[in-house]
């Protein structure tokens, strides 16, 4: 894979999952008496919180895994179906629960700053975010994909911070029927992207599977 496909991969499946459009409605009924302002500089700290947890486990995945005794092709298909739950959910348009559940949702409500909890974690960077980051650093054969691994988590979470300020500024123009064609559309390629991990994995298991019969 050449730096710029692994960059087209990486970007693209961690913006998917991270998906910062789909947090908007619960970021913004989480913090109904909160300014702009206010809301600007929570979104301003989840992402800088999703940047750091993301590189941290971008970097130590693979020690854990020596650790734990856990095995790549193992962890990537554990890792695709956990993706896979997230994308059906995405095509119906609503949030997954392995990214958080109502009661963290609720819990929210309560809080008056929710800026590091349930906003950056799990919201933004749970369980789905977490394993596709250590995906994509196991794809990484050079130092050159491992910083552009680490360039697209700031990317991403750069970005995520801009759609998460434009909601803190104009919650009230934004469309929930663009949100939720996005939410699907996200959740589409989401699926391809779980299923080509767990392709990936069998043929490291099980390479007689795609040997070509001439």
């Amino acid at each position: 894979m050449t730096l710029i496909e692994y960059s087209l991969l990486a970007a693209s499946s961690l913006f998917v999952i991270v998906d910062p459009f789909a947090v908007i409605p619960a970021f913004i009924a989480m913090t109904p008496n909160d300014p702009p302002a206010e809301r600007a500089r929570m979104a301003k700290i989840a992402c800088l919180v999703v940047a750091g947890v993301l590189l941290g486990f971008g970097f130590a995945g693979k020690w854990i895994f020596q650790f734990l005794g856990i095995t790549m092709p193992a962890f990537q298909i554990a890792a695709s179906i956990v993706l896979l739950l997230v994308a059906l959910d995405m095509l119906r348009a609503q949030r997954s629960r392995v990214q958080e559940t109502r009661e963290e949702t609720a819990a929210g409500t309560e809080k008056t700053d929710i800026a590091v909890t349930p906003l950056a974690i799990p919201m933004l960077s749970g369980p789905g975010a977490i394993s596709t980051v250590i995906l994509l650093q196991s794809e990484a054969t050079t130092v050159w994909h491992s910083l552009a691994l680490c360039g697209c988590i700031l990317l991403v979470a750069l970005a995520s911070y801009g759609v998460l300020r434009m909601a803190a500024h104009g919650a009230k123009v934004l469309n929930p029927i663009a949100l939720r064609i996005g939410t699907r559309v996200m959740g589409l390629l989401l699926a391809a992207i779980a299923v080509q991990f767990m392709v990936n994995a069998l043929k490291t298991l099980v390479p007689r599977w795609f040997e070509s019969t001439g």
